[in-house]
């Protein structure tokens, strides 16, 4: 494959959590409220990318290799931009991404080598799961973005492209609010600026972008039972779901 020319354009600054209220009381002065009722009520917004964390795919197969290279470098800010190391992720993606079905020849890697992968660089623990909407989808990756401050990846394209969301912006703390909802997300597509014809443009990095268009090109994986896609092993489960790579614990520190 060609090639993809370098990003010219730069990501945004890092975008700090918002967290702010006030009670007013009628008829008295206003007081501020519990710093717990205050963050379960108000808005919640968190970035955890910088600029130097993004990176562009060298090829247009090795999205899965540069999502992970993203994360990697968000958990541990500076680990590496070189497209040897993209590279050599894919590789491994690929080597824990299963066996394929008879005359299927996998140009990428699987969701399954995605989270292998980040597993075994001890990023800590983290899982494919999938969801029946795209607003539970993005309430799950939210909530594991709030809980253990990591990325999590989406599965894009009906399973033939990968996102990495670095962070959102709700309507309340996933952790305090009773009743909140994700309103925009941040996405950091290893295809930038190129995006798809068919698709639609990548969104650019570091930018807060409403669900609703994160949903055009975050859909439900292929549905087609006789796919060779569903044919991989632990894929049935995810047929018609919206898939993720999320992370389920904290990093053990001290063992790398």
């Amino acid at each position: 494959m060609a090639a993809v020319p370098s990003v010219q354009r730069r990501l945004s600054p890092l975008v700090a959590i918002v967290l702010a209220g006030v009670l007013v009381v009628a008829g008295g002065p206003a007081t501020a409220p519990a710093p717990a009722e205050a963050a379960a009520r108000d808005s919640y917004r968190v970035n955890l990318a910088t600029t130097r964390d993004y990176v562009q795919q060298t090829n247009f197969v090795q999205c899965v290799g540069t999502s992970i290279q993203m994360m990697l470098n968000i958990i541990r800010p500076g680990a590496d931009r070189s497209s040897r190391t993209q590279r050599r992720l894919q590789n491994l993606a690929r080597a824990w991404s299963g066996p394929t079905p008879t005359g299927f020849q996998r140009q990428g890697a699987s969701v399954r080598g995605w989270a292998a992968s980040l597993v075994i660089h001890r990023a800590g623990p983290y899982r494919v799961v999938g969801a029946d909407s795209l607003g539970e989808a993005m309430k799950i990756a939210a909530t594991a973005i709030r809980e253990y401050g990591r990325p999590v990846g989406l599965l894009v394209w009906r399973g033939r492209h990968a996102w990495v969301m670095s962070g959102f912006e709700a309507t309340g703390d996933p952790l305090l609010a009773g009743k909140w909802k994700v309103t925009k997300a941040y996405i950091l597509d290893p295809l930038y600026p190129h995006g798809d014809d068919v698709w639609g443009p990548s969104p650019r990095p570091g930018t807060a972008i409403s669900v609703a268009r994160v949903g055009k090109q975050f859909v439900r994986r292929q549905s087609n039972r006789n796919s060779a896609w569903n044919q991989l092993p632990g894929q049935t489960r995810l047929r018609n779901k919206w898939v993720l790579v999320v992370p389920t614990g904290p990093v053990r520190r001290g063992i790398e």
